[in-house]
């Protein structure tokens, strides 16, 4: 089996690459850095012909300024038309189309934003030129991908945060009185699913969420043993309240695949806490 791998630069695609080079023929695309070169910003795309699956990992992440929402409905909306139709055009079987839980955010919730908008719309576009272009098409949506390595950071500030502290013997200080929810997904588990969906050509869109949701003080006391650290934890109850971003686990797809997700967040920590000592 063929696989081109678009966003092959991303952190997700770093941890997807070993696995699926076990048992497919693997490209990778973007705009630097790949055996493909492929901008989604692009008037013309192009991909090879013998392509059996695309999966698209390839993704912009909002902004508060126009030209960063332009650039994000450009990547993660426009982006996903043209490469279901450039798929379709090279003869590929099957396109897996990477989007986020966030997507199903109500438009009041304060973390809906350009990104959500955008994945959201990402889902109904991939579902549509599927049809339209006779191509197979599975949507995931998971939760906060978050893996070993610095390559994570960027889009997990809040958890790299954590364990930095933690490390450092730092004291973590939580903003508010309340204990707010999060869900938080490994990369490994990510790359499993993704896998397996292209090994059984699931199609139709699907949340993809670590079955247990966390709470900060969780996520801190996590760190904390994994760094075998002397941090304590406080709630600056002077502070703000930090809103819940939890998300009830759907388990058709785990069912489908007969794989659920097996990394808790407590186990993410102690291996991310190994990385870094072996890096030292």
């Amino acid at each position: 089996m063929r696989v081109l791998l678009v966003g092959g630069t991303s952190s997700l695609a770093q941890t997807l690459i070993p696995l699926l080079r076990e048992r497919c023929e693997l490209l990778t695309a973007g705009r630097k850095g790949c055996d493909v070169e492929l901008d989604l910003c692009s008037r013309d795309i192009q991909i090879p012909d013998g392509i059996d699956c695309v999966v698209n990992l390839a993704a912009a992440f909002g902004g508060k300024e126009p030209t960063d929402i332009l650039q994000t409905m450009d990547v993660n909306v426009l982006g996903v038309m043209k490469l279901c139709h450039a798929s379709s055009k090279a003869g590929a079987k099957h396109l897996v189309h990477i989007s986020s839980i966030f997507s199903d955010l109500g438009s009041a919730s304060p973390f809906f934003g350009a990104y959500s908008l955008s994945k959201r719309h990402s889902e109904d576009v991939a579902q549509f030129c599927g049809r339209e272009f006779h191509l197979p098409v599975a949507v995931l949506k998971p939760s906060q991908i978050y893996g070993v390595g610095p390559g994570f950071r960027r889009h997990q500030p809040f958890l790299y945060t954590i364990m930095d502290k933690a490390q450092g013997h730092e004291d973590i200080n939580l903003f508010g009185s309340i204990d707010p929810l999060r869900n938080f997904i490994h990369a490994q588990d990510v790359a499993k699913i993704i896998s397996a969906v292209i090994a059984k050509k699931i199609e139709g869109t699907y949340p993809c969420v670590h079955p247990d949701n966390v709470t900060y003080s969780q996520i801190a006391a996590a760190a904390i043993s994994a760094f075998e650290s002397k941090s304590k934890v406080a709630f600056l109850k002077d502070k703000p309240d930090i809103p819940s971003n939890g998300f009830a686990c759907d388990e058709t797809l785990f069912r489908l695949l007969d794989y659920f997700p097996r990394i808790s967040t407590a186990q993410g920590m102690q291996m991310e806490a190994a990385h870094r000592r072996q890096a030292s």
